[in-house]
């Protein structure tokens, strides 16, 4: 087979950089930690928030801003916990630990299948493997990751305060659909199928010549 890395640059070195970027960097930190105790990755997700964004308040007079006639200013509130207990900085960290794992795989999965593409072609069975399982891998791990990082953010939110508890209306309100990345993930699957395509193409042509 021949060959083909030029079309798949910059794309091809910036997944690489940043894959090992990505993967170095816990490994520094771990080997900075035997030397220095303050240095240090945050794993639990930093500070014990939710920010309920299903809930407005708003007000009409605000002494710091002039409103136009018929405006109004709203926020949403956010609850903290101002010590943290082992469950809450838990359950913190679990809602932000899933969205990485699925862009670290993401990545590891791109990488892999541009190096497939690279050594075997563009047009190949396996690069239309490699881009079917990227596919797959957002259009579900999008929903699992987001399932999760809502569940969490409920129970949180329901340690924090008592008129909304951890229920099932909770964890909806928390709920964000992740469009961008589903779209992405079915985007995948299509040109995995346009590839293997052109993959079947390619060895029936061979297959003349």
């Amino acid at each position: 087979m021949s060959r083909e890395p030029k079309l798949l640059e910059p794309l091809s070195t910036v997944v690489g950089g940043v894959l090992r970027l990505l993967i170095g960097l816990p490994v520094l930190f771990a080997v900075l930690g035997l030397f220095d105790s303050e240095v240090h990755l945050n794993w639990t997700g930093g500070q014990a928030c939710v920010t309920v964004s299903s809930t407005t308040t708003g007000f009409d007079d605000v002494p710091w801003q002039q409103l136009r006639p018929g405006a109004a200013v709203g926020w949403h509130p956010e609850y903290c916990a101002e010590s943290p207990s082992g469950y809450q900085q838990f359950l913190t960290a679990l809602a932000a630990r899933p969205a990485h794992l699925l862009v670290l795989g993401g990545l590891y999965l791109l990488h892999r299948t541009l190096r497939t593409a690279e050594r075997e072609g563009v047009h190949t069975e396996r690069a239309a493997a490699g881009l079917r399982l990227l596919g797959w891998w957002l259009l579900a791990g999008s929903l699992l990751a987001e399932f999760v990082r809502a569940n969490a953010r409920a129970a949180l939110l329901g340690t924090l305060t008592e008129d909304q508890p951890f229920t099932v209306g909770a964890w909806l309100n928390l709920w964000d659909a992740p469009y961008l990345l589903f779209l992405t993930g079915l985007g995948l699957l299509t040109f995995a199928r346009i590839v293997r395509a052109g993959a079947v193409m390619r060895e029936d042509l061979e297959g003349t010549v």
